[in-house]
């Protein structure tokens, strides 16, 4: 169990830091973008949905990141009187109740739009834009799926509270 906990963090670690560097990426883009456009009088189709292109990859290889370290919105108020073993029991819940079917649900509508979109190796509507809108497409699909993976990690490690004998939370990281 803990190999596979490992497994999937690590997939997750590795997702996370590649979207930090595409963050850096989008902030070196949107600076390049105003220089251009208010010292140069120049813009670009291309720069401006780069932006769109970014925004997209790091809110969608994020969200399993930001699980893995916690980041998520949760109910506190609630959980904060919880023993480590009720944490435990409403992350299983949460996960198999909430996070999954959500998941599966933007994995099976989005399986269509991909798919159509990867037929026609759809591109930019915009003269001069981006021709790869089917790759970032398919982050409708690696999203959901990189979310359910992690929380599988999450429901093993909530596992391995409940069967722990002290009520002691295995490290997230």
């Amino acid at each position: 169990m803990n190999r596979i906990i490992a497994i999937i963090n690590g997939i997750n670690e590795w997702v996370g830091r590649f979207v930090g560097i595409l963050t850096l990426i989008l902030a070196v883009v949107m600076l390049a973008i105003v220089v251009l456009r208010y010292g140069f009088s120049m813009s670009s189709v291309w720069l401006s949905e780069s932006v769109m292109y970014l925004h997209g990859m790091i809110f969608m290889l994020g969200a399993a990141y930001t699980l893995k370290h916690n980041g998520h919105v949760r109910v506190d108020i609630f959980q904060r009187r919880y023993t480590q073993r009720q944490r435990a029991w409403v992350e299983i819940g949460g996960t198999v109740l909430l996070l999954w079917p959500v998941a599966l649900f933007i994995l099976v509508m989005s399986q269509p739009y991909v798919e159509s979109a990867w037929r026609i190796m759809e591109g930019s509507r915009e003269p001069g834009g981006i021709p790869f809108l089917y790759l970032l497409k398919t982050l409708l699909i690696i999203m959901p799926v990189l979310l359910i993976i992690q929380g599988l990690a999450e429901v093993l490690r909530a596992i391995q509270v409940l069967q722990s004998p002290t009520p002691a939370v295995p490290d997230p990281n």
